[in-house]
């Protein structure tokens, strides 16, 4: 990240109205857009929430916890925390 010196990019009257709050610190300014979420952008909340439902029909349809940890390559600890997550 590159600083930038205030005096040269902000127009004084604002400049001056910073200085009465931060003077002479590092100030972060926020780009302003909404943040998207863990996953969202290259789908991997859909991807997990959609295996978890699965996970969660095959106990449901009397697949024991060691069949799915087989079947998802996943930890039986992992499996049964997903299934009983609410």
């Amino acid at each position: 990240m590159k600083y930038l010196n205030a005096a040269e990019v902000l127009p004084e009257h604002l400049l001056m109205e910073i200085q009465k709050h931060i003077k002479g610190k590092v100030l972060y300014i926020p780009t302003g857009d909404e943040r998207i979420a863990w996953g969202e952008k290259n789908g991997s909340k859909s991807y997990f929430e959609d295996r978890n439902k699965e996970i969660k029909q095959q106990y449901q349809d009397g697949y024991s916890l060691e069949q799915i940890s087989h079947n998802y390559g996943l930890a039986y600890d992992t499996v049964r925390k997903i299934i009983y997550k609410k």
